[in-house]
């Protein structure tokens, strides 16, 4: 039941986007269709729920503090969290890799869609966000999946929902003062606002 209730935090109280404006890059420049926002968001997704797992295991068999024991007992007090920030970010990198090259292959289509933006899952600061919060909140293995999953799943409801908000658009008479990007932060802002409306509920 904990772990339900911390996926159903995770993407309505402590949404990605609107709790913490993380992913908000590509989130604002891939929103503009629904079917590339769902490919993007499920590529986030897929992300997410290997790589939280993975830094999870490198922070607690590798980074911490006299993580080094099941190697050798000589290894006890060493601490090698300073290199957190570069070994995090080396797993998403290669993980952002190997979705790109799964999309290439499985949908061309795609792939041509996304473009740049695909890569650019490397440096989505949502990603890095969720495996430096696993840590701060000393989940466990089984936690930091959910974490993980749940996460992904919130940055893609938000992203496919402006998706399909800006394609309704097309066709409203909006003043030209507030087209484009304009009148997608005040969505962006609406729904923030929304999904706050959770964060009394008692999971």
């Amino acid at each position: 039941m904990e772990l339900v209730s911390l996926g159903i935090k995770s993407i309505f109280v402590d949404n990605m986007i609107f709790a913490y404006f993380l992913g908000m890059c590509s989130y604002l420049a891939v929103s503009k269709k629904v079917s590339t926002a769902i490919g993007l968001g499920a590529a986030v997704v897929f992300v997410l729920t290997i790589i939280v797992p993975a830094n999870w295991m490198v922070q607690q068999y590798i980074l911490k503090e006299s993580a080094l024991t099941w190697i050798s007992p000589q290894f006890e007090g060493m601490n090698l969290e300073f290199l957190q920030f570069i070994m995090f970010i080396a797993i998403i990198a290669a993980m952002v890799q190997l979705v790109e090259m799964i999309v290439e292959k499985v949908s061309p289509a795609l792939y041509g869609t996304l473009g740049i933006f695909l890569p650019l899952i490397a440096v989505n600061c949502a990603i890095l966000g969720s495996a430096l919060f696993m840590v701060q909140r000393d989940y466990t293995l089984a936690e930091a999946a959910v974490f993980g999953t749940s996460s992904g799943i919130g940055w893609m409801m938000a992203i496919v929902a402006l998706a399909a908000i800006r394609e309704k658009l097309k066709y409203s008479n909006v003043p030209d003062g507030l087209r484009g990007l304009g009148l997608t932060m005040i969505i962006t802002g609406l729904m923030g606002i929304a999904f706050k409306s959770f964060i009394g509920i008692a999971l």
